[in-house]
């Protein structure tokens, strides 16, 4: 685990990047709001996640497929979710003042937890499953996708779930709670992983909004990138 820090810390110096931080969490736990939280902040570039382009992929809205029926359309979503937190992830930062590059889930969300509970509960083909491992294995290998801290608002399935439902956005009017307890049994198995890559930051999402907050508030120097500099 030292050696993979390591490795991510140096290609970041050499690239002269912003301290990337990927806001990481269960369908409902408070990710949009914990960024929104740093807009205070000049020096952070923020990117929640581009749900109006999975929404209207030419007239396609993928993540309205995706979740009327998992079997079919997960490979061709996932394969786009992909692209849109690649480009995120590595697009240079809009302005020389930026610091602190914060993103809504990462491109190895995707990989290490998405596609994983897809591949566990057979959503996925084992094909289609190989084809979306090559595509993140040739990145890796050959972009600068590191991240320096993931912050974990760790929640539980039915908190979320009720969340979910107040809030009312289209696309998640059926999804079962037993799914969210799945994406919460795939994060928590890629988050525990000693291959995870970078400092996991975890916060009690359960609690009420103005709980979340203080903590942000507590953490914030760490979340923002303490003493590293470019």
């Amino acid at each position: 685990m030292s050696n993979i820090r390591s490795v991510t810390n140096v290609a970041r110096m050499l690239a002269k990047r912003p301290f990337r931080v990927s806001i990481e969490g269960n369908i409902g736990s408070g990710k949009s709001t914990c960024i929104k939280f740093f807009d205070k902040y000049p020096n952070v570039e923020k990117h929640p996640e581009p749900l109006n382009e999975w929404r209207d992929v030419s007239g396609h809205n993928l993540l309205g497929l995706v979740y009327s029926d998992l079997n079919k359309w997960t490979f061709p979503f996932q394969h786009y979710v992909h692209l849109t937190r690649l480009k995120i992830q590595t697009s240079p930062p809009c302005s020389p003042n930026i610091t602190v590059k914060m993103f809504e889930r990462s491109v190895q969300n995707s990989r290490f937890c998405f596609i994983e509970n897809a591949r566990k509960h057979d959503i996925l083909h084992d094909a289609e499953y190989q084809v979306l491992n090559e595509w993140y294995t040739y990145v890796e290998k050959n972009l600068d996708i590191g991240l320096d801290l993931i912050v974990y608002l760790k929640s539980s399935p039915q908190v979320v779930w009720e969340r979910m439902m107040r809030r009312g956005r289209a696309e998640e009017s059926e999804v079962p709670l037993e799914y969210l307890q799945q994406v919460h049994d795939a994060y928590e198995n890629w988050l525990s992983s000693p291959d995870v890559g970078c400092e996991v930051l975890t916060i009690d999402a359960d609690r009420n909004l103005d709980a979340v907050l203080e903590d942000l508030e507590r953490y914030s120097y760490k979340i923002l990138g303490g003493n590293h500099t470019n």
